[in-house]
């Protein structure tokens, strides 16, 4: 998973922040709520406010005596007064005391409401963003929806323009190959040749497409090369449009080449390249012995019937001289990726060859130092990964790795592989 940005960072701290001040509000309101109220805190004060109400009379006027009438009544405006005033400050903590306890009364219901309602907040929150987030989800996937629709339109689309791209580059060959033969004032011969070519042309647009442009072909055939440096002539057998026999010329190896594709020959012709039309097998027939000191074939052995393919061998073998090469490339059956994306695609291929077949067959044919390379593999990022050892026991770690690396030879191995067999 990526790491969070920083604006993602900055909006879960802010979070944290409001959540934490909204406890802390919360905790503060529940403190408040939970005062006690005076008679609760105060256990003496009914007792105390009782004997306040009962003792704030003055003491009644004496009975007998001769003075007691005369100090009475000189005192007796005095106690009367006294008497008044401890009414009243009686009857004021009186109305103090009970108004005091309605107000802690109203203020603890107050605060207990208030609690109820911020505990009832945050899930109407939480309830309003699970709906958003439902409603965003809703709103998402009918967007995916609609965006899938159109894309599958769009897919079909597409699936036509191919198509077209596919007839029209097919039509581009015909006409090219029609053209190059009308300029030059045919004879009917040659007329016959062109007719040819341009019914070839389908092939030569198949393997623009999928096996890859005349560049692209020459630098995958470059590694070749000094393999021939010093095996001159060298005959390119199913030469195509000439990309191997141009990097001879380019490295100075004389070499030759048979196409039975007509467009290509005229292809290879105007470049100036040695190349005739016809059988590979009538090629190397009409060649003396030991005449070549290099045959090569890309892409060529797994078109060929098994008969044809034993008598290349053998024509070869009788063709080179004293440690003359053959080279022979074609698809690596061992591979999936290679067999189904490669192999199969092509309609002219006659069966794949197993790598020991081919060596076996040419070691019947008498070649020595028969062996195999493979070329061409597939990039790793396609391929299945190894676990990390610190996700799994080491042990696991280790036996599914070693399974998985099995699977990559078997699943993604190199698409191709090339014979090369010494005389």
């Amino acid at each position: 998973m990526a790491e969070d940005s920083a604006d993602l960072r900055a909006l879960r701290e802010k979070l944290a922040a409001e959540e934490s001040a909204y406890a802390e509000v919360l905790a503060a309101v529940d403190s408040l709520a939970s005062f006690p109220l005076p008679a609760e805190s105060l256990l003496e004060l009914p007792a105390q406010r009782e004997r306040l109400n009962e003792a704030w009379r003055t003491a009644p006027a004496p009975e007998g005596g001769v003075l007691a009438p005369r100090v009475w009544a000189a005192v007796a405006p005095a106690l009367k007064r006294q008497e008044q005033w401890n009414a009243t400050v009686v009857q004021v903590l009186n109305g103090q005391l009970e108004e005091n306890a309605r107000l802690f009364a109203r203020l603890r219901e107050l605060a207990a409401a208030l609690v109820r309602y911020l505990q009832r907040v945050q899930p109407l929150v939480d309830a309003r963003a699970r709906m958003a987030s439902a409603l965003a989800t809703t709103r998402s996937e009918l967007i995916l929806e609609a965006f899938d629709r159109r894309l599958e339109s769009l897919g079909r689309r597409l699936t036509g323009l191919l198509a077209l791209r596919d007839r029209l580059e097919a039509v581009s060959e015909e006409t090219r190959a029609i053209r190059a033969a009308l300029d030059r004032k045919p004879t009917p011969e040659q007329t016959k040749q062109a007719a040819r070519a341009a019914a070839d042309s389908g092939y030569v647009a198949f393997e623009g497409r999928f096996r890859g442009a005349p560049d692209e072909i020459r630098e995958r055939l470059r590694d070749y090369v000094p393999l021939f440096r010093d095996k001159a002539p060298v005959a390119d057998l199913g030469c195509g449009r000439g990309e191997f026999l141009a990097l001879l010329a380019e490295a100075g190896v004389e070499a030759r080449g048979v196409e039975a594709n007509a467009q290509m020959v005229e292809a290879s012709r105007a470049r100036g390249l040695d190349v005739v039309r016809g059988d590979l097998l009538e090629f190397l027939r009409s060649e003396k012995d030991g005449a070549l000191g290099g045959v090569f074939a890309a892409q060529v052995a797994e078109h060929l019937p098994p008969a044809v393919l034993q008598s290349l061998l053998t024509e070869a073998f009788r063709v080179l001289r004293s440690e003359g090469l053959l080279a022979l490339e074609t698809v690596n059956p061992r591979s999936v990726v290679g067999f189904l994306e490669v192999y199969n695609r092509d309609l002219t291929h006659e069966r794949p060859l197993h790598p020991d077949t081919l060596a076996f067959l040419a070691a019947a044919a008498g070649f020595s130092d028969v062996r195999v390379e493979y070329r061409s593999p597939i990039d790793a990022a396609s391929r299945l990964h190894p676990i990390p050892v610190d996700d799994l026991p080491e042990r696991a770690a280790r036996l599914l790795n070693e399974n998985i690396e099995r699977l990559n030879g078997l699943l993604y191995g190199p698409q191709e592989y090339v014979l090369l067999a010494r005389r």
